[in-house]
């Protein structure tokens, strides 16, 4: 087995991933280790600058310099120096590749993940030959580990919420990342073109309604505000339904709610059968929003 398997770089201030080495490796360990990285990587920000995590067989180190972070899993077999050793020579060919500017305006993840090509040619020189080439390098990182050591994290002892001390982020944890549904299916299609109806209906019975209003019955405000109200649960219904958002089941039970009622107000201006389309078409939309759920997404995007 090589003694370097994964190496990993992220920015420190978010976390986001910037680079990452491929790998063929199966291991069952390593695969822990590697989601163990993505959890230690949302809280770089609060941990020192230098930390490992130890493991069975492998282990974590990472060392942050300029809100980038260098992290990579070893085995325990690797001396420690020859690690961060590693970790240096690391930061030294990414910062020559890319700058402060370009790291900070990173949006996506894995935007340089042609660094990985770099990332094979240091693993390839520490696995074949056991370390650096030039030893100065290595008796300088072993002095400053000596004046500096590396803190020894538990991952047990960090404030992770959802299983993530485990290395299993909850992808409700970390909002604006991996908050992406399940595709919309045809009856979602459905739902959303019947919401639209019921939509136009509303609004241009209110429309009408209010022209009435102010000609006649002054009365009738009433009849154009439930008419609006429930134009207004339906285009929230399709929000809902497109888009992610917490207490999801909460705000769809209020949505049908507020329509059921709406509609139970104008029993007078609709028949039965305008009743029980509009309240079935609510009710079919509140079961498809609590029903599409979040998609698995593999944070390696592809690494």
């Amino acid at each position: 087995m090589p003694l370097i398997l994964f190496a990993f770089v992220v920015r420190v201030r978010d976390g986001l991933p910037l680079s990452a080495s491929t790998d063929f490796e199966h291991n069952r360990e390593l695969q822990e280790r590697k989601q163990q990285l993505k959890t230690i990587s949302k809280t770089l920000a609060r941990l020192p600058e230098r930390g490992t995590v130890k493991g069975q067989e492998l282990s974590i180190y990472f060392q942050s310099s300029e809100d980038v972070s260098y992290m990579a899993v070893c085995h325990c077999s690797l001396p420690v120096a020859k690690a961060f050793c590693f970790l240096e020579d690391l930061r030294w060919e990414f910062t020559a590749c890319f700058n402060n500017s370009v790291v900070s305006s990173a949006a996506r993840p894995y935007p340089f993940l042609e660094f990985d090509r770099t990332i094979q040619k240091l693993k390839q020189q520490y696995n074949q030959i056991g370390g650096p080439t030039l030893e100065v390098t290595l008796a300088e990182v072993l002095e400053d580990l000596t004046i500096r050591p590396p803190q020894v994290i538990n991952l047990d002892d960090l404030d992770l919420t959802n299983g993530a001390a485990n290395g299993h982020l909850d992808q409700g944890s970390t909002p604006g990342l991996n908050q992406r549904l399940q595709p919309v299916t045809a009856s979602g299609i459905l739902s959303l073109v019947l919401n639209i109806v019921c939509a136009s209906l509303n609004v241009i019975r209110g429309v009408h309604l209010i022209e009435n209003t102010f000609q006649d019955d002054y009365e009738a405000i009433w009849n154009v505000g439930a008419f609006l109200l429930a134009f207004v649960c339906c285009v929230f219904q399709c929000h809902l339904y497109l888009f992610h958002s917490s207490l999801k089941k909460v705000k769809s039970c209020v949505l049908l709610s507020s329509i059921v009622l709406c509609n139970l107000f104008l029993l007078g201006l609709r028949n039965a059968w305008q009743l029980i389309f509009h309240i079935s078409v609510a009710s079919l939309s509140t079961v498809l929003i609590v029903t599409r759920k979040l998609q698995d997404r593999c944070d390696d995007c592809g690494v």
